[in-house]
């Protein structure tokens, strides 16, 4: 760590006094604070060693790793829709220019009302994509369809320098291309919603889940929506979060916060000013209903979990958290639980606060460790302001290591959280199931989560008497373009 400069070498803070304080600042808080923009390697630094496994277990998690991921490449593509999309998926990589352009595509064009502007975007997006590589590459027949008809289609919307086709044919076919490009993104579009959306209401979902957990499979549903606007929109997920964990509470049959279902809730989705600046407005507007929702969710003794957010929010929700957890009317539930994202530098600071709550509200706290979920906006966040330093790790494989070292941290304190490890990497699944000891595990020691739709394949290998699994069940009444969504945030888990 750098040694704090010096009052006089110190820069001025004149505005320092009217920042808003979350809460009591204590050495843990402190520590926090301190990690936000760490130097890359000096954060890294410390974690690599932590996240090293014994050379004995190394070689059994990377044997898993292989194994798991042989059966995945040998697997037969699901039958139907799940197929056809699966398909989709592989071929037009997120990690490729043209499945980048596919999912910005996706997302944007079903939120557009006009014609002339949906046009607009298909011309911006598919004229420069590289398609005619993806010809002939998948087995699936819809798949290279689509490449054919994504390659003719950035054909005729490509601009007039475009080499190979005359330009008043390219202007032809482009007036009639268009609408036809527009009723196929659609079409396709409500297609994945259905693959990634469990179900457009609450009951729907339950309903559709129940396949699924005969297979012993878990669920946590996450009541997809933006931030809150308006004062309205609060209101009205406040109803749609009371009704869901009503719902959920009766299908939950009485089995607990862990072997029944569960909810994911977002707390700016409850308040229209949710931001450090309006702390204190926050604390006597939401908190309220925070805890409301809490007392819910304990007499149908389900789990809870408050979702992550930007990383300018991280402070004001771990200080909501850190008095629903203190809450006596609450004391003695075990299904208070937090979503922490590995690649925000402060993420093992963050654990260290949770785990010393935990213990001193004395009860377990359920700790959800993702990957991340808003890399992209983190990063243009600190550019536009000028920042010296990022939040987040700056290269994926960083924040592979931070996500193992978070894990061991989490699995090493036993008494007071309740790990739920969501990820889709076959060695970071490994390495974790090395990590804790399948000949030791138990029900209540830990569980894997994934995205519905995602992960499946993976998980169906691991779901056993010596792992269990929870899916992440999105609830949406517009599925198409929230699916576009998640899929272009890939990093999440």
């Amino acid at each position: 760590m750098n040694q704090p400069l010096p009052p006089s070498a110190a820069p001025a803070q004149p505005f320092a006094s009217f920042a808003p304080r979350t809460a009591g600042q204590g050495a843990l808080r402190e520590a926090i604070v301190q990690a936000y923009r760490t130097p890359e390697r000096e954060a890294l630094a410390p974690l690599l060693e932590q996240a090293r496994l014994p050379q004995d277990r190394e070689l059994a998690s990377q044997a898993l790793a292989l194994r798991i991921a042989g059966t995945l490449r040998q697997r037969k593509s699901s039958a139907g829709r799940a197929g056809i999309v699966q398909g989709l998926l592989q071929e037009f990589a997120l990690s490729s220019h043209e499945g980048v352009a596919l999912m910005c595509l996706a997302e944007a064009l079903l939120r557009i009302p006009d014609a002339a502007t949906r046009d607009q975007l298909i011309r911006d997006k598919l004229a420069d994509g590289n398609w005619q590589q993806h010809l002939g590459q998948s087995r699936s027949i819809f798949v290279n369809a689509a490449a054919w008809g994504l390659l003719l289609t950035g054909k005729l919307v490509a601009t007039h320098s475009d080499a190979g086709l005359a330009s008043t044919l390219r202007q032809a076919l482009a007036r009639g291309g268009e609408p036809l490009i527009r009723k196929g993104v659609d079409m396709a579009m409500r297609m994945m919603g259905e693959q990634f959306v469990t179900g457009e209401t609450i009951d729907e979902a339950l309903a559709n889940s129940r396949e699924r957990e005969a297979e012993g499979f878990r669920y946590s549903y996450d009541m997809l929506g933006e931030a809150a606007l308006t004062a309205a929109d609060a209101e009205r997920y406040r109803l749609a979060y009371e009704l869901a964990i009503d719902a959920i509470g009766r299908a939950a049959r009485g089995r607990g916060v862990i072997r029944g279902p569960g909810i994911s809730i977002k707390l700016s989705a409850l308040h229209p000013r949710y931001a450090r600046a309006q702390a204190g407005r926050v604390m006597a507007e939401l908190y309220p209903v925070l805890a409301n929702l809490a007392r819910r969710a304990r007499e149908h003794d389900i789990g809870l979990n408050i979702d992550a957010e930007e990383s300018e929010r991280l402070e004001l929700s771990l200080a909501l958290l850190e008095v629903l957890a203190l809450e006596p009317d609450l004391a003695g539930w075990q299904g208070l639980g937090f979503v922490i994202q590995a690649y925000q530098k402060r993420c093992p600071a963050v654990i260290d606060f949770i785990v010393d709550l935990a213990r001193k509200s004395r009860r377990r706290l359920m700790v959800r460790l993702v990957k991340g979920a808003y890399w992209d906006s983190e990063i243009k966040r600190a550019q536009i302001e000028g920042q010296a330093g990022y939040p987040v790790y700056t290269r994926k494989p960083y924040t592979d290591v931070a996500y193992l070292a978070c894990a061991k941290k989490l699995l090493a304190a036993p008494d007071a959280v309740y790990p739920q490890f969501a990820t889709h990497n076959a060695h970071s699944l490994a390495a974790i199931h090395t990590m804790a000891d399948p000949a030791r595990w138990h029900d209540e020691q830990y569980e894997f989560q994934c995205l519905h739709g995602m992960g499946e394949p993976l998980y169906e290998q691991v779901v056993s008497p010596t792992a269990a699994g929870r899916l992440v069940n999105s609830v949406d009444g517009k599925p198409a373009p929230a699916a576009a969504g998640r899929l272009g945030r890939p990093c999440r888990v």
